[in-house]
């Protein structure tokens, strides 16, 4: 069987999903529910409602806008093994077809999409993140894809032209990352996946090995191909390497420094005015990722490490209001953001390793020198944030809300939800 036949028989009749993945499934839907609730006023998601402000919107509209939502303000989920923001695509795209499904059935729809979002990014490798493409756009739209047909019954034959066609949808470059239309790419991936899946339904398909058959997938958007695995007692992929929730509301890639200072912080009780210069030092990618040395508006500010680390030494935390027009314009202001330097690891030295820290090093007016690194951010299944953060993260996002508390319950016990209308209200 080719690449997508694998993957779609999977899909259609996956292995009974075990009481800790389905969990860790719901504690992601709620995370990425109350990302889209404090993203639906952001300039990103307004702009995209104001192009499609008919009522009654499609399905795939209600996934682009909500999508759009979800990672508005950079505060969704990362997943590795997929190289993308998997739940800000995944979730509002299988919301967008849940009519009349219950509770059981969506969690189990997300399993089956992530993992065949890591599926996908096994097989292309991390080639297709480094060029430059956007995984969460190009590998969360054909995984998303098969979740969405999944939810909506389709047997094997369905999802693998569903598979086929959302190759044929996938698109999006990293270049992009720092405007409103970053945000965006998670929505045209999430409305891509409806689409395929809907396309799939009336019979349209395209090649079964299109991912890797000679000017097929692999070969233009990695170079590369390596045979995935799909578990069957191992594991879901959200035991073994998990979800990656954010601690701080901006980019990934500056997550591991902020938790250095977080350290020190806590260990030290640094203050800013003690700091001369900062120095980071952190992936080839991460680097490439954050191209605004002095951030123009918030959009920018979150792909900035000097403004993530300058108001993370200032005031011990970043939240969601740090990242208005007018903090930023406050911020860099009063921040010496030249004295905070970002540099790479070496394509030698990540070819020798590639599980490589970040390192911050912090010297003081007082002449010491501070080296701290992290291997891994706040939140991953090394270190996992507690019940108490997930809840607080929610009721912070969803403040607005009367409620917030109570509902945030009922999403962790999603699964036994015979009726889950009551999402409407968290969608737009």
């Amino acid at each position: 069987m080719t690449l997508i036949e694998t993957l779609a028989h999977w899909c259609a009749a996956p292995p009974v999903f075990s009481v800790r993945a389905r969990k860790l499934a719901c504690e992601a839907i709620a995370d990425t529910l109350g990302c889209m609730v404090a993203g639906r006023n952001d300039f990103s998601t307004r702009s995209v409602l104001s192009a499609w402000a008919e009522q009654p919107r499609s399905c795939a509209q209600n996934a682009l806008l909500n999508a759009t939502a979800a990672h508005a303000i950079d505060f969704d989920d990362n997943f590795g093994p997929g190289m993308s923001h998997a739940s800000a695509v995944l979730v509002p795209a299988l919301l967008a077809v849940a009519e009349n499904r219950d509770g059981a059935a969506l969690v189990r729809a997300y399993l089956i999409g992530l993992q065949a979002q890591a599926f996908i990014g096994e097989a292309i490798g991390y080639q297709h993140y480094t060029a430059g493409w956007h995984g969460t756009s190009t590998i969360g739209c054909i995984g998303s894809a098969a979740g969405v047909a999944a939810l909506q019954g389709q047997d094997a034959v369905g999802i693998a032209r569903t598979l086929s066609i959302a190759v044929s949808l996938a698109s999006g470059v990293k270049g992009q990352f720092g405007t409103p239309l970053k945000p965006f790419h998670a929505g045209m991936a999430a409305r891509n996946a409806v689409d395929a899946a809907t396309l799939a339904q009336t019979g349209m398909q395209g090649r079964m090995d299109i991912i890797e058959c000679a000017q097929g997938f692999a070969e233009l958007y990695a170079g590369t191909l390596s045979q995935p695995s799909l578990p069957d007692t191992n594991g879901h992929v959200i035991e073994r390497i998990g979800m990656m929730p954010k601690k701080h509301p901006c980019c990934g890639s500056t997550h591991r420094i902020l938790d250095a200072i977080a350290d020190i912080q806590q260990q030290q009780g640094l203050r800013a005015e003690d700091i001369e210069s900062v120095h980071c030092q952190v992936g080839i990618a991460n680097w490439r990722n954050l191209a605004y040395t002095q951030p123009q508006d918030e959009m920018q500010a979150r792909f900035s490490m000097q403004y993530c680390v300058a108001v993370m030494l200032k005031k011990g935390a970043l939240s969601v209001s740090d990242f208005t027009a007018e903090a930023v314009q406050q911020q860099t202001k009063a921040a010496q953001l030249a004295s905070i330097t970002l540099s790479p690891w070496t394509v030698a030295q990540e070819a020798e390793n590639v599980d490589l820290p970040h390192i911050l090093t912090l010297r003081l007016k007082d002449g010491r020198e501070i080296v701290h690194s992290r291997l891994r951010a706040r939140g991953t299944l090394d270190e996992p944030f507690s019940e108490q953060e997930r809840q607080a993260k929610f009721r912070d996002c969803c403040a607005d809300m009367p409620g917030n508390a109570d509902l945030y319950q009922t999403l962790m016990a999603l699964e036994q939800q015979a009726d889950i209308e009551f999402l409407r209200q968290l969608m737009i």
